[in-house]
């Protein structure tokens, strides 16, 4: 840095960089999930989310940054480093074909112009405007990476019958809190909409995804066959008409049953006519039950992940032989598992694909 005619120079090794950006990226993550909790019903608000368009458009012109650098140019620096590390860290992810959404602020010509007089007006701090208008453009690229995945989580949840709004509704009542971090402040000292945007629109992506990820996706066991579907059926006991709420996959007696999707186990037990029970709540009312069990190998409260093992197939409870009972149920209510197994693993495949990333 140049400054009454002397030269110094700063040097941060790669290590004091590389723990910089660790501690910037852990607290950028916990500020963008309460961030964007607490914000959530003000962001799903049509008018809102237009008004934090508008601000991110008027925010940081180029007079306020040059009135900024002057004021305190350590404080300007000390704010851009926080930064820096983590922005140019996420970015070098982001898929090629990401496309824009149209609904983000872009930046570069007011960047470009905050250079320019910062330049003219404050010479030395040249370097750190320059690295102002790279984080801004990575912000706003961030932004639409974020607002691309939540819009295909979305897209592939309406494909398998299940309702985006739902998922996202739930955000708005998780319990959370913890300190206050401000990863970025505008001029004025207050939250960056760029910044708040961002946070908003990863907590988006967050919640979608990971409902998605809660929908059955795999065959909870290695079967023979399937006795019996889900409907009305010739009951095996009394030969009379009755409802079927899931699907029988009849295989011997110890065959591993599998979770279905990644979730909470919420009962291990007994329930009558269905013999020995583990139940799995998947999130947003998505939950799947598994019965006739001869062993279990899961206890309430764990967390499973999609096929871990969490009992064995039996003939407990009402039953003519080892098999499997399955039901998945929203709200409480049975609906036909068929089609999520069917349709999940193709649906997030697609989704879970990696598109070529951007060469550096």
């Amino acid at each position: 840095m140049r400054s009454e005619g002397q030269v110094r120079f700063i040097t941060i090794s790669s290590r004091v960089q590389m723990a910089m950006a660790g501690a910037v990226l852990a607290a950028l993550l916990a500020w963008g999930g309460s961030m964007g909790a607490m914000a959530w019903s003000s962001y799903s608000d049509a008018a809102n989310r237009a008004s934090l368009i508008d601000r991110e458009a008027k925010v940081a012109s180029s007079e306020e940054r040059v009135a900024a650098y002057r004021k305190d140019i350590g404080q300007v620096r000390d704010d851009l480093e926080r930064r820096q590390s983590f922005l140019e860290d996420m970015v070098a992810s982001l898929p090629a074909d990401v496309k824009s959404s149209g609904k983000v602020s872009d930046s570069t010509g007011e960047a470009a112009k905050t250079v320019s007089k910062v330049s003219m007006a404050v010479p030395e701090a040249k370097g750190l405007a320059q690295m102002e208008a790279r984080q801004l453009a990575l912000v706003e690229r961030l932004t639409h990476f974020a607002d691309w995945r939540a819009n295909r989580a979305a897209a592939a949840l309406k494909k398998l019958g299940l309702d985006p709004k739902r998922v996202l509704n739930k955000v708005e009542h998780e319990a959370m809190g913890g300190p206050l971090e401000r990863p970025s402040t505008d001029a004025n000292g207050g939250m960056d909409p760029r910044f708040e945007r961002l946070g908003l629109s990863l907590a988006r992506m967050n919640a979608l995804e990971q409902g998605l990820a809660g929908v059955p996706q795999v065959v909870p066991a290695h079967f023979t066959r399937i006795s019996s579907t889900f409907g009305f059926r010739r009951d095996p006991f009394t030969g009379g008409g009755a409802m079927h709420k899931g699907l029988d996959f009849v295989a011997p007696k110890g065959t591993p049953i599998l979770a279905a999707a990644q979730g909470t186990v919420t009962f291990v037990g007994q329930i009558r006519g269905y013999g020995n029970v583990v139940e799995i709540s998947h999130g947003n009312g998505l939950s799947t039950r598994y019965a006739h069990m001869s062993a279990f190998h899961s206890h309430v409260g764990e967390k499973v992940s999609a096929g871990e093992v969490i009992g064995a197939i039996g003939s407990t409870g009402r039953s003519t032989g080892p098999h499997l009972h399955f039901e998945v149920r929203i709200n409480g209510r049975a609906v036909n598992p068929r089609p999520f197994l069917e349709q999940a693993p193709d649906v997030l495949k697609e989704v879970h694909s990696v598109p070529q990333r951007i060469s550096q």
